[in-house]
């Protein structure tokens, strides 16, 4: 979601720096470790010694209640229309509070039945998160494609045996590197829906 529909960075980045400089932390550090992941594991890795649970309740409030600047990803909106609802999911890291608020703020339409960090013991870059919504879906993982924005999320899809593309929305190219295809956005990306599978064709 975040990075891939929704452009939320600068907002994600504003609630973990205010968050590190509460609790005298390194705000570099602790974003270097915030996106791609769901708040409680990079709680746990920037700051074991706290509290992981009540501290992931503010840090999700935060995020719910800072929504300047965030928009859709351009051409996110678009492609999405063009997809049957039943052959399409969102597996984000985000709270199902935090993910509906987001999708709504920018006009992004929520699927019936998704994969947020309430569905899952291990997040990202566990597999476990992707193949959830390949069941979700009645698909075979191998027959899944994945649009990710960040290493961590390349690492969960291929883990799970899925390919991916990646967009240049929050990391750079290099490090996206392992991804099955990298694009800028998705003006490169056709997508065609056939009866029996979808062709997605990176230009």
């Amino acid at each position: 979601m975040d990075g891939v529909l929704v452009n939320s960075g600068n907002a994600v980045e504003r609630v973990w720096h205010r968050w590190a400089i509460a609790h005298n932390l390194d705000p570099a550090y602790v974003i270097e470790h915030a996106h791609g992941r769901r708040s409680a594991e990079t709680l746990r890795v920037v700051a074991p010694e706290l509290e992981a649970d009540r501290e992931n309740l503010k840090v999700e409030q935060m995020e719910i209640e800072d929504k300047e600047g965030i928009v859709a990803v351009p051409g996110a909106i678009a492609l999405l229309a063009r997809l049957p609802e039943d052959r399409y999911t969102i597996v984000t890291s985000a709270t199902p509070a935090l993910a509906v608020a987001r999708l709504e703020h920018v006009g992004v339409p929520i699927p019936k039945r998704f994969i947020t960090a309430d569905d899952v013991v291990n997040g990202k870059p566990s597999p476990e998160p992707y193949l959830k919504g390949a069941a979700l879906l009645g698909v075979a993982p191998e027959d899944c494609l994945v649009f990710e924005d960040t290493p961590a999320g390349i690492r969960a899809a291929q883990a799970a045996g899925m390919q991916v593309i990646a967009l240049q929305t929050t990391y750079p190219a290099e490090e996206l590197a392992t991804a099955d295809a990298v694009v800028r956005s998705f003006e490169q990306v056709e997508v065609q829906v056939q009866a029996d599978h979808i062709e997605v064709v990176v230009g």
